[in-house]
Formats: structure tokens, sequence, C-alpha cells
């Protein structure tokens, strides 16, 4: 599951707003890895970057959007269950520039509810084994 996640170009299967994600730097998944990706959000589609701020490898990984209209950091983290499954925790934290920022109530309702939509399709996903995982 983790490998699946952290792979950002695999987000476009799952996140449903997401259009497009490419790798901009080379090597293995690691601190430093860059992706750009296009995302339509609140009825806007932007492109933007992120880059990786943590990796621990199976484990981890945070992420900074640092700038463009919504900039912040997000972070997946797996662990065991006491059943033993696998539980993917994730987090994110926003801020919104310019003059969508007197929305910020209403972007993060839309956040939350697209949030919970999408992990709904990534758990399907995985569950089905379309996932390569």
């Amino acid at each position: 599951m983790f490998a699946f996640v952290a792979d950002q170009t695999n987000a476009p299967r799952w996140q449903t707003d997401l259009h497009e994600v490419r790798r901009l730097t080379d090597g293995p998944l690691g601190v430093g890895s860059e992706h750009e990706f296009v995302r339509t959000f609140a009825g806007r589609r932007f492109a933007s970057r992120n880059r990786f701020v943590a990796f621990e490898p199976d484990r981890y990984v945070r992420f900074e959007i640092p700038s463009g209209w919504i900039s912040g950091t997000a972070s997946y983290r797996t662990e065991a269950s006491r059943s033993g499954a696998t539980v993917l925790i994730s987090r994110m934290e926003f801020r919104v520039r310019g003059p969508l920022s007197l929305l910020k109530p209403v972007l993060s309702r839309l956040l939350a509810r697209d949030s919970r939509r999408d992990e709904q399709r990534l758990k399907s996903l995985l569950e089905h084994g379309d996932s390569k995982v």
C-alpha cells in the first residue's frame, strides 16, 4: 500500500480531480523527489509542484506544495492495526492565497469532502487488487 500511495504518479487513479502527475526527479523516491501535477479544485484548474521533505521507506512520506494559490503540506503514514491489517493515515494542512482566501471555510469543507471520496476510491482500488501493490 505505501509504495502505491507514495508513488505520486499513481494518484490520478484514486484522486478524482487530479488529472496528471509527472515526476520531475530521477532515482528512487525519497527526500527531494519532486512532482508536477494538474488538478481541479473548487472549480479551478491549476498546475503546481510538490517536493518530498520527509521519507521513511515503507512507512512515511511528507511533501510540501511550496507555492501557488493553494500551498501547504500533506503526508501518508502506514501502520499495522491490532488485527494485523495495514492502516493508512493521511494528513493535510493547506493555505489559500489571494481573493479565494476569503472562502477558506468553504474550501476546507470541499477539501474534506473530496478527501473522504478519494479515500473510498483508494480503498476500493486496493481491495480489488487493481493497484499493482
